[in-house]
Parts: C-alpha cells; structure tokens; sequence
C-alpha cells in the first residue's frame, strides 16, 4: 500500500514538473511572439538575434519570420552543443528550444496581419513592461525546473568548457552587443527599451526564482512537542529535528523543534502550534534555496 502511495505521489510530481515546465515555454513564447518581436525589443539571446535578422530576411523572403529564423539558429546551436558538449546539452535544453520555437511560430501563424503590435506603437512601455514580465516569468519557471531555452546557453556551455572565461560577463557582454545593435538597425527609442530590457529581466528573473524557491525555515521552542510533533509528520507529511535546551532566562527546560515547509504548511503550522502550546516561542525565517528530499535534489 506504501508503495502504490509512492509510485502515485511519483507521477504526479512528474506530472507536475512538466506541467510547469511547458508554462515556463508557453509565458516566454507569449512574451516574444506577441510583445518583444513586434516592438522590436532586442534584448539579447537567441530571440534578440532572430528580431534583428527579421529586419532583414523577412522583406525578402517571407516565409522566413522571427520564429522561424529563431527555430533554424536553435537547430544549429543544438547541433553544435551536442557536437562539443555531448551529453551537457540535455534532452530537456533540446525539447525546450524546439518546442519554444514551435509555440512562437503556431501563435504567429494564427494571428491576423496588422494585429501586432497591439496598441500600434502608443503605448509602447506598457507593451515593453508585459514583454519584459511574461519572457522574465517564463525564463525563471524554466531555469526553476532546472532546464535552459538553449540558444546562446549552449555558446555559454561551450565556452566554460574550453576557456577561463567568466560566463556571466561573457553572456552579459554578447547580450549588451545585441541589444546595442538595434540603436543602428531600428531606432534610439528601440536601443533604449532594449538595454533597459536587458537589465530589467535580470533582475525579474532573479526575484521571481526567488519567490518559487522561497520556503521557511521554522524553529519551535515549546514545553509540549508532543502536541505539535505529530502534526508535523502527519498533517504535513516533513520531518523534522528536536533536542532539549535550557531556558536562560526561566532555567526551564524546554524542546527546540527545527523544521522546513513551504509558506502555505507554515501557515497551517503556526494556528497547530498556538491550539497546542500558546506561549511557544516560534520564529519563522525565509529561505530561497534547500537541499534535500521533498526539496530540490540538485
């Protein structure tokens, strides 16, 4: 019975993880295909490239659109990772490139002519603000499940792996290039959204990694552990780590409880631990990053 409990609870974080991870593709196909490619907000990486290409390629051969020029460089790119970096360029990062690509070319395909960009260039830092947080929210997702759009990721692999280069400015620098560029291939009010992009997701994506990531470290100082140990084994299925101290101030011998749960669990915690032992001491401290089972395993 254990282990059907298991096995089930196990397909259902795969589940999960894939549900999640094809959000994380759908928010940043969205973000280019409907805001950043229209705007022409070239604000690095892969989609960056094939926005500047476009300007170029499209007029003459039509077929050839952002998307698709985006889906032949993630090809090439994908060819190359697995040429110099074998089994470093993961199915995960080669799913995730295609399938972006796909996504970006169906949603195109399937919008009218003249639709895009939607408020024709009048509102345009309200359209810059949506492209910044749907490509900024679906880059954290995907880096959350522990997986990479591919693009310029994969030069960045390659990089690290045959120099000593630092791969943060490395990546910071060829992205700034690309953003750059459009001052001379657009316009100066393009170039300025581009770099201020550039930046602006940065930090996006950080905080929002931040905020998945973010659980609470709780430690309980209580007299009756009995009463609220259960619950933490039961109800929340975590465990946890106890021991016995002296209080400095009463002389008291009290039990320290130490445990780690999401935000939601601590809320449950906290009203358990008041019903069991009102004059508990609790403090509930935020973490963004654990290591360990029912946590991240990498």
């Amino acid at each position: 019975m254990l282990e059907r409990t298991e096995k089930k609870k196990k397909i259902l974080s795969h589940i999960t993880y894939w549900a999640v991870f094809n959000l994380g593709m759908v928010l940043l196909a969205l973000g280019v295909a409907l805001f950043k490619g229209p705007n022409n907000f070239a604000t690095g990486g892969v989609s960056g490239i094939s926005i500047l290409l476009s300007k170029f390629i499209t007029p003459l051969i039509p077929f050839l659109n952002q998307s698709a020029i985006m889906l032949i460089i993630n090809a090439i790119l994908l060819i190359i990772g697995f040429i110099f970096l074998g089994k470093e360029c993961t199915f995960k990062t080669a799913y995730c490139s295609i399938v972006y690509s796909l996504e970006m070319w169906v949603i195109e395909t399937l919008l009218p002519t003249g639709v895009l960009p939607f408020t024709h260039g009048e509102q345009k830092f309200m359209e810059f603000c949506y492209a910044m947080l749907l490509t900024g929210a679906g880059s954290a997702i995907i880096f959350n499940c522990h997986a990479s759009s591919g693009g310029t990721d994969i030069i960045a692999l390659i990089i690290k792996k045959f120099s000593k280069i630092n791969i943060g400015i490395a990546l910071l620098i060829s992205d700034l290039l690309i953003a750059c560029l459009s001052f001379f291939i657009f316009d100066v009010e393009t170039g300025l959204y581009s770099v201020l992009g550039l930046f602006a997701k940065s930090f996006l994506v950080d905080g929002v990694i931040e905020s998945i990531g973010r659980s609470k470290y709780v430690t309980i100082i209580t007299s009756f552990p009995e009463l609220i140990t259960p619950f933490i084994l039961e109800g929340m299925h975590r465990g946890y780590t106890s021991y016995k101290a002296r209080g400095g101030y009463t002389g008291e011998e009290k039990t320290i409880i130490i445990t780690v749960c999401k935000r939601t669990e601590a809320f449950k915690l906290k009203l358990k631990i008041h019903e069991a032992d009102p004059t508990a001491f609790v403090i509930l401290t935020n973490t963004n990053e654990i290591m360990g089972k029912g946590f991240q395993t990498t």
